[in-house]
C-alpha cells in the first residue's frame, strides 16, 4: 500500500481525497496557489507547497509545478482529483516518467476516450450503441451545417476534446446554425486548446443515465450501477441520484453490461464513468440508451453511488493504484437505498446564474448529522473569481427516494450564505416541483420550469419585517435600551431618546407616533414605521450593521440605515459593469446603436464560461468602452445604454 500521496487539485475533491488517504495511513500532500493559501484542503493536509499565481494556468495546470512539489515532499504517488490535468494523458504520462505512482486510468486508456469522435468509433467496433451523428474530420462550417442538416434538428454541436458541458450548443434550426457553431468552438478553443467538434442527433425526451465502472491491473472490472443526472442546466449537472428512478432490471442489467463492455475495450484500470443518453419518451428501454462518452476520472457525483453500495470510490482507487486487485466482485455489490446530490453553487439565478465572489461573512448548510457535505470552503473564507465557484455538494441518502429527496430539500432550505449569492432556493424549488417528485425527469426540466424556480430576487415583506425587528431586538441589548424614531405630522423623523422596549409596545398599542427603520437591501432601501404584531418564523441573524433574513433557502443581506428619508428606488442608469475580471469574447453593438431591452450587448468570458450581457430596457448604447479580446477587471464599466425617449 501507498505510504504518501499528493492531490493535484484543490477545494472540495482535495478535502474529500485526504480524508480517506489519511484514514488509511497516507501522509498528505496539497498544492496550492496565491489565491489558495489559506484554503480549507491546504489546511487540512499534512504538507502543503505554493505551486504559482492564482490563475489555474500558471499553477494547478502547470504540470512541472506539480512533479516537482511530489519529488520535493516525497511523495509517492499522485491523484489528480477531478478537472485540471486529471483527464490529460501527457500529465499522467510525465507523473509516470518521474518515478510516481498515478492514480488513475492508463495514459493510452485516456487517450482513447478523450477525443468523443474516436471514442465513438471505438465503442461502435466494441458493440456499444452510440448515439446517431457527424463524426467526419471535415471542419468546414459549410461540410457542419450540412451534415446537421441531414442528421435533422434540433442537433447538439459538441467540442471533441469536450467535457464538464463546456464546448456544447444545442441547435433548433439551420438559421441558428452558424451563430451556436461559432460560440462554441471559442468556448472549446478557450477551454481545451482545441475547437474541433462533432454533432449528435437532440434527443427530445432526453435522460441523462451514466455507469459507474472500475479496473484494476489484474483483468477485473465491475461496475456499481448507475446514476441519474438528467437534472441540467445548460449541459451542466445540478441534481443526481441513485439509482435512476424508473429503471426496471432488464434495462439495468443491459445499461451495465454495456458499460462493462467500453471499460474492457481499452483496458480500463481505475475509476470511470460511462455516460449514456436515453430517449424517454416511452419509460426508461434498453434499445433505446446510446452511448454518450467516457469520463476517465472519479465524477463530481461519485458520492451518491458511494451512499448506496457502501464502498469508498477514493479507497478503491488508492487500493487499485497501489496494485491490489478490486476490493469487491460484481456479485458482491448490490443497491441499497437512495441517494441524491445538490450542487451548491456561488452565482445568482436572478441574474442568469452569474458566478457570485467574495468572502464568506455568513454560512452555514443544513444540518450535518442529516445530510453529507462535501466542501472546500467555510465561514470567513471566500470564493475566488479564478475557479469553479462551487461552494459544496449536499448529499441525502435514505431508504426509499422520497426519504433522500425530502431531507435534501430541508437542507437546502436550511443553507445560510452570504453577501456571496448561492442557488440553494433553486435547488429547493427544484427538489419540491411536482415532476421531480414523481420522477417524470428530462434534460429539459429546468429550461421548462426555469422562470419559477428562480423564484424573485426581491425580499418579500415578510423578510422585510423580519430584518426590521431582528434591528429592534438587537438594539434592545439586555431588554431595555432600543433607538427608535418618532414620526409627527409633516415633520422628518426624529430619535427618541432613552427609548426601552416598553415604549416600542405603547407606540404600537395607543396608534402614538410611529417608530421607523430603514434598511437597504443591494440596490433597495427599504421603510418600516409601523411594527409588526405576527413576523413570520424566519432565521434572522444580526452582525454589527448587518441583518440577514433567511427564508426557503434565500439569504437577504441588510444593511441598516440609521436614518434616512428617502424612498425606495433603485440604479437605473443602464451601465452595465463586469461582475467579475475576465475577457471579452464578442462585442455585438456599436456606440450609438439603437437597442432593445434583452438584446444581447457584448459577452464575457470568466471562470470558464461565457456570460452575454444584455440591454436592461430600449434605448441607445451610449458608451462603448471595451472591444473584443480585452481583459476587464470586477466593477468596471462595459457598456451604458440611454432609455429611449
Amino acid at each position: 500500500m501507498l505510504k504518501s500521496l499528493l492531490i493535484a487539485n484543490r477545494g472540495e475533491i482535495a478535502c474529500r481525497i485526504i480524508r480517506t488517504a489519511r484514514a488509511m495511513g497516507l501522509r498528505t500532500i496539497a498544492v496550492y496557489s496565491d489565491a489558495d493559501s489559506n484554503a480549507l484542503h491546504v489546511r487540512q493536509a499534512d504538507e502543503a507547497v505554493h505551486i504559482g499565481p492564482s490563475p489555474a494556468r500558471e499553477s494547478y495546470l502547470v504540470a512541472e509545478k506539480i512533479i516537482a512539489a511530489a519529488k520535493a515532499t516525497g511523495a509517492e504517488a499522485i491523484h489528480p482529483g477531478y478537472g485540471f490535468l486529471s483527464e490529460n494523458a501527457d500529465f499522467a504520462e510525465a507523473v509516470i516518467a518521474a518515478g510516481l505512482v498515478w492514480v488513475g486510468p492508463k495514459p493510452e486508456s485516456i487517450r482513447a476516450m478523450g477525443l468523443k469522435d474516436a471514442a465513438k468509433a471505438r465503442m461502435i467496433a466494441a458493440g456499444v450503441p452510440v448515439t446517431p451523428g457527424y463524426l467526419g474530420e471535415d471542419q468546414l462550417p459549410e461540410r457542419l451545417r450540412a451534415e446537421a442538416d441531414a442528421i435533422g434538428y434540433p442537433v447538439l454541436i459538441k467540442a471533441v476534446a469536450g467535457g464538464g458541458g463546456k464546448g456544447m450548443r444545442r441547435v433548433e434550426s439551420a438559421a441558428e446554425f452558424a451563430d451556436a457553431l461559432a460560440s462554441c468552438k471559442r468556448e472549446a478553443a478557450s477551454s481545451f486548446g482545441d475547437d474541433r467538434v462533432l454533432l449528435e442527433k437532440y434527443i427530445l425526451s432526453p435522460r441523462h443515465i451514466e455507469v459507474q465502472v472500475f479496473g484494476d491491473t489484474h483483468g477485473n472490472v465491475v461496475h456499481l450501477f448507475e446514476r441519474d443526472c438528467s437534472l441540467q442546466r445548460r449541459h451542466q449537472k445540478v441534481i443526481e441520484e441513485a439509482p435512476a428512478p424508473g429503471m426496471d432490471a432488464e434495462t439495468r442489467e443491459a445499461i451495465c453490461a454495456a458499460a462493462v463492455r467500453a471499460a474492457k475495450a481499452v483496458d480500463y484500470v481505475g475509476a470511470g464513468t460511462i455516460e449514456f443518453i436515453a430517449d424517454a419518451s416511452e419509460g426508461l428501454r434498453a434499445d433505446r440508451i446510446w452511448f454518450m462518452e467516457m469520463n476517465t476520472r472519479l465524477q463530481v457525483e461519485h458520492p451518491v453511488t458511494e451512499e448506496i453500495t457502501g464502498q469508498d470510490l477514493v479507497e478503491w482507487q488508492l487500493r487499485v493504484a497501489s496494485g491490489e486487485p478490486l476490493p469487491r466482485r460484481q456479485e458482491e455489490l448490490s443497491i441499497n437505498g437512495w441517494a441524491m446530490e445538490a450542487r451548491l453553487y456561488a452565482e445568482d439565478p436572478a441574474k442568469g446564474f452569474l458566478p457570485s465572489v467574495g468572502r464568506l461573512d455568513f454560512f452555514g448548510i443544513g444540518e450535518s448529522h442529516i445530510v453529507r457535505i462535501e466542501t472546500g470552503v467555510g465561514l470567513g473564507t471566500s470564493i475566488s473569481p479564478f475557479y469553479d465557484p462551487m461552494i459544496a455538494k449536499v448529499v441525502s441518502s435514505g431508504s426509499t427516494r422520497e426519504r433522500a429527496r425530502s431531507q435534501l430539500a430541508a437542507a437546502c432550505h436550511n443553507t445560510i450564505v452570504a453577501p456571496v449569492k448561492t442557488n440553494a432556493a433553486f435547488l429547493w424549488r427544484c427538489l419540491r416541483h411536482k415532476d421531480f417528485i414523481e420522477g417524470t425527469l428530462d434534460t429539459g426540466f429546468i429550461a421548462r420550469n426555469e422562470a419559477d424556480l428562480i423564484g424573485s430576487s426581491s425580499p418579500s415583506q415578510a423578510v422585510i419585517e423580519a430584518a426590521a425587528m431582528a434591528v429592534l431586538h438587537d438594539e434592545m441589548g439586555d431588554g431595555e435600551a432600543v433607538q427608535l424614531w418618532r414620526h409627527e405630522s409633516r415633520r422628518e423623523p426624529q430619535p427618541v431618546a432613552g427609548a426601552t422596549w416598553r415604549d416600542i409596545v405603547g407606540f404600537r398599542l395607543n396608534a402614538a407616533p410611529r417608530i421607523h427603520i430603514a434598511l437597504r437591501h443591494e440596490n433597495e432601501r427599504y421603510t418600516l414605521d409601523h411594527l409588526v404584531e405576527k413576523p413570520a418564523q424566519l432565521s434572522t441573524i444580526v452582525k454589527d450593521d448587518k441583518v440577514l433574513v433567511a427564508d426557503m433557502g434565500q439569504s437577504f443581506l441588510f444593511e441598516r440605515d440609521r436614518y434616512s428619508g428617502g424612498a425606495s428606488g433603485t440604479v437605473g442608469d443602464g451601465a452595465l459593469l463586469a461582475p467579475m475580471p475576465g475577457r471579452i469574447t464578442a462585442v455585438d453593438v456599436a456606440a450609438g446603436a439603437q437597442v432593445t431591452k434583452g438584446q444581447r450587448l457584448v459577452t464575457l468570458e470568466a471562470m470558464k464560461m461565457e456570460h452575454a450581457l444584455t440591454a436592461p430596457f430600449d434605448g441607445t448604447v451610449a458608451e462603448l468602452p471595451v472591444a473584443a479580446g480585452g481583459q476587464v477587471t470586477e466593477g468596471s464599466l462595459l457598456v451604458r445604454v440611454e432609455k429611449a425617449a
